[in-house]
């Protein structure tokens, strides 16, 4: 089994000004070490208007950083938000070709729907439609990076003529393609595209894993039609945070009430809040919650169900502790390795730990605990179980290929077209450019076009 971290950009207010300058400068320290350490891969969220839960809104931007700065580690688009109102299609196919082609083949194209009225509202997109969405995204930005070139598609929500789509990625035909998940029924549905599982989810015990990974494969080999050019037959799974000490007293520590923020952040950014932009301090109401000085999320829309603060603190800490008891990475290398060991014989391909908001020092120790004491057991087992794993799953794969729909339309050698835009209504024309780079009046340029459109 892989072991792969998670990066989120968390950065809880107070905000100074080199706050957020110093967040991305520790996050590419951490990668960097964990290079060296041996992880397999780290993944990169991209959200949008989610202020301290997650800046990571620009990641094809942090993972460029991190491809010159690492040689083998992989670099995870985790996820890619694949409705065209917030990545064209197309804009996605050259984004992960040129990461791709200065990483040296190391990308993970991870893509989803998005699903907070955060992003979802903030880009104006219709929620009930984000699946379909997708869908269109997935296989239009899937072709343009592997077609040469690009035969054109008409969808409900792409239309893009005929282009060649530059430059194409290092790892041919794409990178491999994954989608978020956040419940089993999302996980069938990877199976059934013949796409990667990233199951994104705050807690995963052991069981519930093995369940999922084992419905995941069953379906894969049964029924996957490939919805991108190639398969990615794998289940990752989020392990939540990682804290590595000594001693278990010390980790917990270490990560103390500020582990909770992601879990309690993503209640709050998809279930509960009701967020003012630029003005809640978010960080701070969660605080007083995990201290049981403000009631807890749920009872904070309901007045007369808040109960007294005696009551606050004992959820405050029951909810620190059933957060701890789910967390895998947190604990001693010796017990985070049996807690990780147990992942592995559940059949999971890769495990992903989250990068706490916690002291950069206690993260860059933690990264070592793992390289040193966690990592080298899994990586020695690994490649026997990548072979194992490609020997039983060839006939499936064949059979998924076999099933494969190819529905782009022919290529037609005669089309081509001009240099002068023409407006959609024919009349307007770029004539100042044409005219300082041609000498051309924009009139004579117009006629051109027109002429040239109509095959004169």
């Amino acid at each position: 089994m892989r072991i792969s971290l998670f990066v989120e950009i968390t950065v809880p207010r107070p905000w100074g000004p080199e706050t957020e300058r110093n967040a991305f400068a520790e996050v590419l320290e951490q990668i960097e070490f964990a290079d060296r350490q041996g992880f397999h891969s780290v993944w990169v969220t991209e959200h949008h208007f989610m202020e301290e839960f997650a800046h990571a809104s620009a990641p094809e931007i942090l993972l460029a950083a991190a491809a010159r700065s690492t040689t083998n580690i992989r670099l995870g688009h985790g996820i890619v938000s694949m409705p065209p109102g917030v990545n064209h299609p197309a804009r996605v196919a050259e984004r992960i070709s040129t990461l791709d082609l200065i990483s040296n083949g190391r990308v993970e194209f991870g893509t989803g729907e998005s699903s907070s009225v955060a992003e979802l509202g903030g880009f104006e997109i219709d929620p009930g439609r984000k699946r379909d969405m997708w869908r269109e995204g997935v296989k239009v930005a899937t072709r343009c990076m592997s077609e040469e070139p690009f035969t054109g598609f008409s969808g409900e929500f792409v239309t893009m003529p005929p282009r060649n789509v530059v430059p194409k990625p290092y790892q041919r035909p794409h990178p491999p393609v994954w989608v978020a998940c956040t419940r089993p029924a999302t996980m069938t549905m990877a199976a059934e595209n013949g796409l990667g599982a990233l199951a994104f989810v705050t807690s995963a015990d052991v069981e519930s894993v093995r369940k999922n990974v084992a419905g995941y494969y069953d379906t894969f080999q049964s029924s996957a039609v490939p919805l991108a050019q190639t398969l990615n037959p794998n289940v990752l799974y989020t392990g939540g945070n990682m804290m590595v000490a000594r001693t278990y007293e010390e980790a917990v520590d270490r990560i103390g009430h500020t582990g909770g923020f992601f879990p309690w952040a993503i209640g709050y950014y998809y279930v509960t809040g009701d967020h003012h932009p630029g003005r809640d301090e978010l960080y701070r109401i969660y605080e007083a919650v995990a201290k049981g000085e403000a009631p807890p999320h749920e009872l904070q829309l309901d007045a007369n169900s808040r109960g007294d603060r005696a009551d606050w603190k004992r959820l405050a800490g029951e909810s620190l502790q059933k957060n701890l008891a789910a967390w895998p990475g947190v604990g001693t290398p010796e017990s985070v390795r049996d807690r990780i060991r147990a992942y592995e014989e559940a059949g999971l391909d890769q495990l992903m730990f989250l990068l706490p908001p916690v002291k950069h020092e206690y993260v860059m120790e933690t990264i070592e605990h793992f390289g040193r004491e966690i990592i080298p057991e899994f990586h020695e087992r690994d490649e026997a179980l990548q072979r194992e794993k490609a020997d039983r799953l060839e006939p499936a794969l064949d059979k998924a290929m076999a099933r494969r729909v190819d529905d782009a339309p022919p290529y037609d050698p005669e089309y081509s077209f001009g240099g002068a835009p023409v407006g959609f209504d024919r009349k307007t024309v770029a004539s100042e450019v044409a005219e300082s780079r041609l000498g051309l009046s924009g009139e004579a340029v117009q006629a051109l076009a027109l002429s040239r459109k109509s095959g004169k």
